[in-house]
């Protein structure tokens, strides 16, 4: 029988627990990725690159909840629609992470066809290294890291120019601009299990294999739908830190299906946290066979829920039970300048 080692919580000493992965199976399958979160420790830096560089739009700046005295900071397209939407808590201090298994290895966005000269050149120009462009399956890859180390791609494949899931007034041309994330590579130590997540539970199929990367696709292929593994079986375990990423959330499209996987894993001992309000979302999470840590996010009620849309990312948002302490917290976070703009956000 297959088993799962599961370790819901974000902090150590949780307990684990093997679990049956028959009880994962759920009537509705996963649409796709929601958001990625990943950690970083220069929050302006981080601002400066993801906005400035990559053009993605600055959609909300609030607090870690769990860790109010640090920033949480949100990009994505023109409203933050899922599978846009690339987060970051803002740890100043930490050491780097450590790269292996257990991690989301790469976080890919996805870029029209006819766009990789003009991301080559802007790459170029601001001094980031880069590989490629690569054949890989049927798409071309241009790899390079963020300021910290995070490994990233982008990726060009047929239709993607059809997608229109960007944000027109940015820096980037409309017409080159990223269309949300193309998917993300998983490294694993344990292949078979964590395939078998995947199709048997959340509904991927098998598309094809290359090497050590299989790749998966969830079941309305479209927007942010591919998860490849890389199956690493002896590598060293990675260690989460500031150039990593802490999670990869799924779709849920409302809180009832969201509570539908829910109950098909509490029903069975299994741990997975209560459902946890994020404000723009409601979450659970739970770790996948290798040790990655999945999320899975309702899709509502989304970004604009306390901000006009033309205002995204220009105020500092606190959940209601927050608000009291926003004298403290708006001096002890530094103010963030808007790239391009010099718009300056409290």
């Amino acid at each position: 029988m297959l088993t799962c080692k599961l370790n819901t919580g974000h902090h150590k000493n949780k307990e684990t627990l093997f679990i049956p992965l028959e009880v994962y199976t759920m009537a509705n399958a996963i649409s796709g990725i929601h958001h990625v979160t990943a950690i970083t420790d220069d929050p302006q830096r981080n601002l400066d690159f993801y906005t400035g560089l990559l053009g993605l739009r600055f959609v909300k700046k609030t607090v870690n909840f769990d860790s109010p005295e640090t920033h949480h900071l949100y990009y994505g397209d023109e409203v933050g629609y899922p599978g846009t939407i690339m987060t970051f808590f803002s740890w100043p201090g930490y050491p780097r992470g450590r790269r292996g298994t257990g991690q989301v290895a790469t976080t890919s966005f996805a870029i029209p066809a006819q766009a990789l000269d003009y991301w080559q050149e802007r790459l170029r120009a601001h001094h980031i290294a880069f590989e490629g462009p690569a054949q890989r399956f049927e798409e071309q890859v241009l790899s390079f890291e963020d300021p910290n180390g995070l490994q990233l791609e982008l990726v060009a494949a047929p239709g993607i120019e059809q997608r229109e899931i960007y944000w027109k007034q940015g820096p980037v041309p409309a017409e080159q601009a990223i269309r949300g994330f193309y998917g993300v590579t998983l490294a694993v130590a344990r292949y078979e299990s964590s395939a078998k997540l995947l199709t048997q539970a959340m509904g991927f199929k098998l598309q094809q294999q290359e090497g050590q990367r299989t790749r998966f696709v969830a079941a309305q292929s479209g927007n942010a739908s591919i998860v490849d593994l890389l199956d690493l079986p002896g590598q060293v375990r990675g260690q989460e830190a500031v150039g990593s990423v802490h999670h990869v959330a799924f779709r849920a499209a409302n809180d009832e299906e969201q509570l539908q996987w829910r109950q098909a894993l509490t029903d069975e001992g299994m741990q997975v946290t209560q459902v946890l309000d994020r404000n723009y979302f409601h979450s659970i999470y739970f770790r996948e066979p290798s040790g990655v840590l999945f999320e899975i996010a309702t899709d509502q009620p989304g970004f604009p829920v306390d901000e006009p849309v033309a205002e995204l990312g220009t105020h500092l948002k606190l959940p209601t039970w927050l608000e009291s302490n926003r004298p403290e917290l708006e001096k002890a976070l530094p103010t963030l300048t808007i790239p391009w703009t010099g718009t300056e956000t409290r």
